[in-house]
C-alpha cells in the first residue's frame, strides 16, 4: 500500500475501479451541469456544496431539483432552513467548484476569504453568475441520496460564455463553437 500525499496524482478517497457502481460508472458519462447550493447564515453555520446531478422543470412555479448526499453539512443546513441557492458555474470558476466539492477534508471554514452576502434562501456568492433562490418543497431519499425538490422562487440570469462541466470525475469546459 502506497502512502497517501496530499496533492499526489489521482484521489486518495476515490473508489477502486473494480468496485464502481455501474450506473455511477454511467452517470459518469453524461455531461452534467457544475452548480454550487449555499444555505444557512453567514454569521452562523453557512454551507455549500458542488452539485452536479441537478434539473430544472418549467412550470407555474418552476421547480429546481438535485440529489445531493444525505450526510453533508448543505444538506442538513437545507433541511433545517428550508431553502437554499444555487449558482451556475463557469469555467472561470473551478477553483470554487473544487473548494466547495467535500472531497477532501476541508483545510479551513468552507466560506472562509469567500465573498458572499446574505440572501432569504442562503448565501449569494459575489460575482455575475446565474442563480436561483429556492424554497424546499419535498426531500425524499432516492437511491443513496436524498432528492431535493423546490420551488425557484427568484432568478438572477445572466450571460455565461463559458459553462463549467462535469463528466467522468472531471471538470470540463464546453466548447461553443461557431458557425
Amino acid at each position: 500500500m502506497r502512502p497517501v500525499r496530499l496533492g499526489s496524482d489521482g484521489d486518495p478517497f476515490a473508489t477502486p475501479a473494480d468496485r464502481r457502481d455501474p450506473a455511477r460508472r454511467f452517470r459518469g458519462r453524461l455531461v452534467a451541469p457544475v452548480t454550487v447550493w449555499t444555505a444557512g447564515d453567514l454569521a452562523a453555520r453557512p454551507a455549500g456544496l458542488t452539485v452536479a446531478s441537478v434539473l430544472v422543470a418549467e412550470g407555474d412555479p418552476p421547480r429546481l431539483l438535485g440529489l445531493l448526499g444525505p450526510t453533508t453539512d448543505l444538506a442538513e443546513r437545507i433541511k433545517e432552513t428550508g431553502a437554499f441557492v444555487a449558482h451556475v458555474l463557469g469555467a472561470a470558476d473551478q477553483t470554487l467548484a473544487e473548494r466547495f466539492a467535500e472531497r477532501r477534508p476541508p483545510v479551513r471554514p468552507q466560506f472562509e476569504g469567500i465573498k458572499a452576502s446574505a440572501s432569504a434562501w442562503g448565501p449569494v456568492l459575489a460575482g455575475a453568475r446565474p442563480r436561483a433562490g429556492c424554497r424546499v418543497a419535498e426531500i425524499r431519499p432516492l437511491g443513496t441520496a436524498d432528492l431535493v425538490e423546490a420551488v425557484i422562487e427568484e432568478l438572477v440570469l445572466g450571460d455565461l460564455p463559458d459553462p463549467l462541466a462535469w463528466q467522468r470525475g472531471a471538470y470540463r469546459r464546453l466548447d461553443q463553437g461557431g458557425g
